[in-house]
């Protein structure tokens, strides 16, 4: 199939792209990579009147650091970043879940915050953002804020951006020096959407005990979400208790149900794939302590 016709419209600058994007609201997309966008445009999925190209902006592949966090540019194209030295420092969790984006082809023209804008449920990067804590950056002609991604991703592809409002940068709080932090899906195919994802950082006290925790699931629910997992804070940092707060957190879900997987299967993959990226998140935490 093909799109149905939409005006093309070629942004040079933010404050070009705020200008479209206050002309047409709601009525127009986004376009940065294309890997999801695409799709949707040829199968009608999405009929915009306008399509905004922002690939010829300036500054928004930038990639910033400071002390306790790194902010990266809305544009930043996955396969760059898998290569970009100051992330490997700085976002290992990131790092361990890029591989599983897609494939190569796809990695070379999708990008971070074009993932975080698409919000599909199974989608590593927002998980990513989810289980750290992290922030996504807005911008409008009207101003900028800034929003908690636990709170930005609000469903299947809904997201709490407003219409004449663009991503521009995602904030990745940076690595904590003795964390360990580990990452895994289980797919029908290497690249195919997860069915379910497993996102995990911990720290471990002086003695090497859980000190601090996060979790987070991907593909179970319409949104990335963090299972609350502070109950396990002090708790030994050994395979029983990764098996106890898979277990948890596969009794506090509400699966979705699709072609892949029902509830059950969906809790048992949690289960299983939850207690391995704990007791991995476990180890990696006693390696750097």
């Amino acid at each position: 199939m093909k799109p149905a016709p939409f005006e093309y419209c070629r942004a040079e600058t933010i404050d070009d792209a705020l200008a479209l994007l206050a002309e047409f609201g709601s009525d127009a997309s986004l376009l940065s990579g294309g890997m999801s966008l695409g799709a949707m445009l040829n199968m009608r999925l999405a009929r915009p009147g306008a399509v905004i190209d922002l690939n010829h902006i300036s500054g928004l592949d930038e990639i910033v650091t400071e002390d306790r966090w790194v902010e990266t540019g809305a544009r930043v194209r996955q396969g760059d970043a898998l290569k970009n030295t100051v992330l490997n420092d700085s976002a290992p969790l990131l790092m361990a879940a890029l591989p599983h984006v897609g494939h190569f082809q796809t990695r070379s023209r999708g990008t971070l915050g074009g993932s975080a804008a698409h919000a599909d449920p199974s989608a590593e990067i927002p998980l990513c953002l989810v289980t750290l804590d992290g922030e996504i950056v807005l911008r409008s002609s009207k101003g900028k804020r800034t929003v908690a991604a636990r709170d930005f991703f609000q469903g299947v592809l809904t997201t709490d951006r407003r219409a004449d409002e663009m991503i521009t940068a995602l904030i990745w709080p940076s690595r904590r020096a003795g964390a360990g932090y580990a990452f895994d899906e289980i797919a029908q195919r290497r690249g195919d959407f997860a069915i379910v994802a497993a996102a995990c950082v911990a720290e471990l006290d002086e003695s090497g005990k859980v000190g601090s925790l996060a979790f987070g699931l991907g593909g179970v629910e319409d949104r990335p979400i963090a299972i609350d997992v502070s109950v396990f804070t002090g708790e030994a940092a050994n395979g029983e208790t990764a098996r106890a707060l898979a277990e948890q957190a596969a009794s506090s879900v509400d699966p979705v149900e699709d072609m892949q997987a029902n509830k059950d299967y969906r809790r048992q993959l949690v289960r299983v794939l939850g207690a391995q990226v704990i007791e991995s998140a476990f180890e990696r935490a006693g390696r750097a302590g």
